[in-house]
């Protein structure tokens, strides 16, 4: 029975480190009028081979209000000038949340630990792996560190910046994704192997020159410093120093690459270029808004008008301002309400304090929300279907405990099977 146990044990974290590994490839997909991407084929596979077994997991809250800002915002796709665009972003919806499903019933029939684990040896593969491309990128082009708009293996050079972009098409969507594992490592770092995930993890941030990201990064390092005791401080500190230190011996010493010149003049370039260009499109998203208060300029719409009206195709870069042009202050509204359930749920049941890295997580998407469009994101859902997994039990432990002290002088009530059952239940998944 033991050997049993552990066999399925070995299967159920093979799964999620596989499913966690496949979210960060979405660069390598299958281009069938949409992206197939692996996690996908993934989840496709799983169903089949374990549809009798398959549960449909009770929605929280935070899920519920997600499902009915994704329908008020395709909603508003009705009344677009470009209704081709909002028909593709309603298949993609329906694709992602068809996955979402799917993720969350993997990681809520795993034990809490093991989805720590695979999360941490997925981090740890995803980062190697970003990082060998780099290499193989920057070797390919004899490591001459000048270019625009080139991209090779795992590295893009942007303005003469060779920005690491590893497995993924973007280095500032790189950070984004990298997010979780970041602050797993950050909040995780008693072990050898999650000190060489933190060390993988700063070393390929800091390649991205991503001035939103590293921002954003740093911040999530100052809320968990203060979220410690002075002793767990001044260790974190020491060894944020070190660390930055030995990688930047490595990099201007041992590899002749002329990092801190780099890292400044991308600081000194955001006075210069607007934040890349941002600001201007930001500006359009109000003006296009202010147009169409209501419903908005209609679901993915914000691309075509911005080719129509300014001659360039580009997105937004601010989530919140997509939202707000494409499906005016009802989207908007609906989707603030979705983020305001999803923090009440967190501080609910004190995630911050049990699992402060889903908590840090968060707010390291909420920042890079700013910079970077994401109505829909594969690691975004991924994170929230782990993050409804530890709600889950969270909430069983508080009702179990409310249950137990307003019966505290009726035995008979504690040892009732019910009881005793959900005990046995919270028990397995911790």
């Amino acid at each position: 029975m033991d050997n049993k146990a552990k066999e399925k044990n070995v299967v159920s974290g093979t799964l999620l480190f596989f499913l966690f590994l496949l979210v960060t490839l979405g660069k390598y997909n299958v281009y069938l009028g949409f992206a197939l991407k692996p996690y996908m084929i993934f989840c496709i596979v799983y169903l089949m081979f374990h549809l009798s077994s398959f549960r449909f997991w009770k929605f929280q809250i935070f899920e519920v209000c997600m499902f009915c800002f994704y329908f008020v915002y395709l909603y508003s796709g009705a009344f677009s000038l470009y209704a081709i665009s909002s028909l593709r972003i309603l298949l993609g919806v329906i694709l992602y949340l068809s996955c979402y499903i799917v993720i969350k019933d993997i990681v809520a029939k795993a034990k809490h630990t093991m989805i720590k684990e695979s999360l941490g040896y997925a981090g740890i593969t995803f980062n190697l792996i970003s990082l060998v491309l780099y290499v193989i990128g920057l070797k390919k082009n004899d490591f001459v560190m000048s270019g625009d708009g080139i991209i090779s293996y795992g590295v893009m050079f942007d303005r003469d910046y060779p920005r690491l972009i590893g497995a993924v098409q973007d280095p500032n969507i790189f950070i984004f994704y990298n997010t979780i594992f970041f602050t797993y490592f950050l909040c995780h770092t008693k072990s050898w192997v999650n000190k060489i995930g933190l060390l993988l993890c700063i070393t390929t941030t800091l390649l991205t020159f991503s001035r939103g990201g590293l921002l954003a990064m740093g911040l999530i390092f100052i809320v968990y410093f203060f979220m410690n005791r002075p002793l767990v401080q001044l260790k974190m500190v020491l060894g944020m120093i070190a660390s930055f230190f030995i990688l930047s011996y490595i990099m201007i010493v041992q590899l002749n690459f002329d990092f801190m010149g780099i890292l400044e003049s991308r600081i000194d370039d955001f006075g210069r270029d607007g934040g890349s260009g941002r600001f201007e499109l930001w500006g359009r998203a109000l003006d296009f808004f202010s147009s169409n208060t209501f419903y908005g300029i209609g679901a993915f719409n914000y691309r075509d008008y911005n080719n129509w009206f300014y001659g360039d195709d580009l997105y937004v870069h601010n989530t919140f301002l997509d939202i707000l042009s494409e499906s005016g202050l009802v989207g908007i509204i609906f989707f603030c309400t979705f983020m305001l359930v999803l923090i009440f749920q967190m501080f609910e049941v004190a995630i911050y304090r049990k699992e402060p890295f889903l908590y840090l997580t968060f707010i390291g998407f909420v920042l890079q929300m700013l910079s970077l469009s994401f109505v829909i994101n594969d690691m975004f859902f991924l994170y929230l279907a782990i993050l409804s997994a530890f709600l889950r039990i969270e909430q069983k432990q508080i009702d179990i405990k409310n249950l137990g002290k307003a019966h505290q002088s009726n035995p008979f009530y504690l040892n009732h099977p019910a009881i005793i059952s959900q005990k046995k239940g919270r028990d397995s998944l911790l």
